[in-house]
């Protein structure tokens, strides 16, 4: 008998992760048959998308206000697609403000089991949050070893899947060695500098990230910066670390094909004495890498006051998280300064070693060296189907 799967994705992150799950579902079930919504990683994988996956990428409220109506539009219409179609499963990804919108109304007009893939961080704010979630989602497909407790607690089923970044490609030792050489750096010392993807965190950080050099290099001359940047801010990026010190080289994706700029960037990763790193996914990446770091983050005076109130961790770091340790240096809101940045990468380059336990605990907890997340995460939706 055919398995119907609806499946939508309204991001380049979900779209990877549902590209994943989709090959891991073909790969058990080669009857399935794939109806939904998706980009390029999901359409490689037999989705014809019912619409582009991009109306649905909007970040940001004053970017959603204009878009609000269509956006509607668009949750009722798939909705009423998924009752239409009856399929076996629903599977949404991430994009909350999208995909749990569409699974209320499905379950609203029907019985049909849904799946949510990435649990929300539930655990770091707003707990209420599962609950509410679990009205309309019966099964959680979780990233991080620590969530099931919280969803199962709100009264759904949830599995730990493993998080994507354990299944992604890593530069070797030769490759690192070769990218130094091609950007003129050989065996000096070198940082990594990321602050972010987004134009708000770049534009936040990138001032305290050009003074917190300004301090490193003073006191280690001979320290070269490397600044990969995000396609989006590329440019942004480009002409800021014009002024940084250490004569920095930024990697720009745009000036490659996207596998050769993906490959560079796990080169320089692999290169990298230490980072100095935005908050987020980056410190799992960098921990892939086996590249010792420090995170930091800023945010407008408003958000400190309300995420202070509403978060319930003390760190922030995704690595530290999972391995349950505080060996990653951070400095967040109010401590987001230059003079404790700097001095806490001097204390990591001196001691390089002091997170390398908690890195490779972190990757081994994400499921490093078991089965790949995709094919994880298929097997645990047909197991409880």
């Amino acid at each position: 008998m055919t398995l119907r799967v609806f499946i939508l994705a309204g991001e380049p992150s979900g779209d990877k992760l549902g590209g994943a799950l989709m090959a891991g579902l073909r790969a058990e079930r080669p009857d399935v048959v794939f109806e939904g919504i998706g980009g390029p990683e999901m359409q490689a994988q037999g989705l014809d998308s019912r619409f582009d996956m991009s109306e649905l990428s909007v970040m940001g409220l004053a970017e959603v206000i204009p878009k609000y109506r269509h956006l509607k539009r668009r949750i009722a219409e798939t909705a009423a697609a998924v009752v239409q179609s009856a399929p076996d499963v629903l599977i949404t990804i991430d994009s909350p403000d999208f995909s749990l919108r569409v699974a209320k109304l499905v379950k609203e007009a029907s019985n049909t089991r849904t799946v949510h893939y990435v649990a929300p961080t539930v655990w770091a704010w707003r707990p209420g949050r599962a609950a509410k979630m679990a009205r309309h989602i019966d099964h959680v497909l979780a990233l991080f070893p620590f969530e099931p407790p919280y969803m199962t607690a709100a009264g759904m089923a949830c599995d730990f899947v493993g998080h994507p970044v354990v299944a992604e490609p890593i530069s070797d030792t030769q490759e690192g060695v070769a990218f130094r050489e091609a950007q003129g750096i050989g065996d000096a010392p070198m940082l990594l500098a990321l602050p972010g993807s987004r134009r708000s965190e770049v534009a936040r950080l990138g001032p305290i990230f050009g003074q917190t050099l300004e301090r490193v290099v003073k006191a280690q001359p001979d320290l070269r910066v490397v600044v990969p940047a995000a396609a989006p801010v590329a440019q942004t990026v480009i002409d800021m670390a014009a002024n940084w010190p250490g004569a920095p080289v930024v990697l720009d994706p745009r000036a490659q094909m996207l596998e050769a700029a993906t490959a560079t960037k796990r080169a320089a990763f692999r290169a990298a004495d230490v980072a100095l790193a935005a908050s987020g996914t980056v410190s799992l990446e960098l921990a892939a890498a086996d590249t010792p770091m420090v995170i930091a983050y800023d945010m407008n005076w408003l958000s400190r006051i309300i995420i202070s109130r509403m978060v319930k961790i003390d760190t922030v770091t995704l690595v530290n998280l999972v391995s349950e340790t505080r060996v990653v240096p951070e400095f967040i809101g109010k401590n987001c300064r230059p003079d404790l940045i700097a001095d806490a990468l001097a204390q990591v380059m001196q001691n390089p070693d002091a997170q390398r336990a908690a890195m490779t605990l972190s990757m081994e907890r994400l499921g490093k060296g078991g089965e790949a997340p995709g094919l994880r995460a298929a097997k645990a939706v047909l197991a409880r189907l």
